[in-house]
């Protein structure tokens, strides 16, 4: 099925090229375009170097891709919470990796979603957009295109997808705040990551408690019990913590909340403590972004997943 996008020149323009390049084209995909699809104006082919008047539409034809071979089709659980033409959004379950890797050939997300397109005849190129960690839970999107996936990708390096997340963190995380310290690899471990001042990459996460379950904290005295900071961590404790990003190191909560002095709970490599669960507690629980080719502002919620509310103790979201 051939996906064909139009769009209307409200002013002059310089090329047809820089005026896709405003709507998320990048240089690669404008390249593709020009030898596998086709980019017409008003109706006729064109060049991406043509001028563009006020009042012209520009058409553009995807080019056909096959579906990758490389992804193995299978039957497994998801749950799809939107699709279009152009991109799916998906609640995903833990443990379950998103993209086939050593050891994960046949149970990952991708793996589902190429059944899923087999299955209803729709072209599958694996495009995702915001990866999660295999035992974080929650929503991410998949692009259906070449476009949708360029435009979606733009849009997360402009921080115009918004994402929160919901985790439960050791003890009594202050009040609100925010994590401005950089990211790098961990010496000697191929997988972890750390807080490094030399050679890390910007790293911004942005935090605030939503609920405490756990022993009272100890203040001293001379205290005031609402201030940010408190001296007892109360490690026997557990908070209810919302979590937006400005940026999308590889684990930056995990290690960003292990820095802060409360590690995520259930969290192999930075926090394997297993007492109340299983895998890390952290899921993506909403996301808000302009859909890539109408601009519409789409927005989606997930609900804490049980085994973290058992975790918690309590039901408060």
């Amino acid at each position: 099925m051939e996906r064909v996008l139009e769009y209307a020149a409200a002013g002059e323009w310089s090329s047809v090229g820089g005026f896709l390049k405003t709507k998320g084209y990048s240089r690669h995909v404008l390249t593709v375009i020009k030898r596998d699809g086709k980019i017409l104006r008003n109706g006729s082919p064109c060049y991406t170097n043509e001028r563009l008047l006020p009042g012209d539409r520009v058409t553009v034809r995807l080019p056909l891709f096959e579906a990758s071979k490389k992804i193995l089709p299978v039957k497994l659980p998801l749950k799809i919470v939107y699709e279009d033409e152009d991109l799916f959004v998906i609640d995903k379950g833990a443990d379950m990796p998103v993209h086939p890797s050593f050891g994960n050939h046949e149970n990952t997300l991708a793996n589902g979603l190429a059944w899923y397109c087999q299955e209803r005849a729709i072209p599958f190129v694996f495009y995702c957009i915001n990866r999660l960690d295999r035992d974080t839970t929650g929503l991410l999107i998949c692009a259906k295109n070449l476009i949708s996936a360029s435009v979606l990708s733009d849009a997360l390096q402009k921080r115009q997808i918004h994402r929160e997340y919901l985790a439960l963190a050791s003890g009594l995380v202050p009040k609100e705040g925010i994590i401005d310290a950089p990211i790098g690899r961990l010496p000697g471990s191929a997988l972890a990551r750390c807080v490094d001042w030399e050679n890390g990459e910007p790293a911004v996460t942005h935090y605030r408690r939503l609920a405490y379950q756990g022993p009272a904290p100890a203040l001293r005295a001379n205290t005031v019990p609402e201030a940010n900071e408190f001296p007892d961590k109360n490690e026997d404790g557990c908070s209810l913590v919302s979590i937006c990003l400005e940026t999308g190191r590889t684990h930056q909560i995990r290690v960003h909340m292990k820095y802060l002095g409360h590690p995520l709970p259930g969290d192999f490599l930075y926090n394997p403590d297993f007492r109340n669960i299983r895998r890390q507690a952290l899921h993506s629980h909403r996301l808000e972004f302009p859909h890539p080719v109408t601009g519409e502002i789409l927005s989606f919620s997930s609900p804490l997943p049980e085994d973290m509310q058992r975790a918690f103790q309590t039901r408060t979201m």
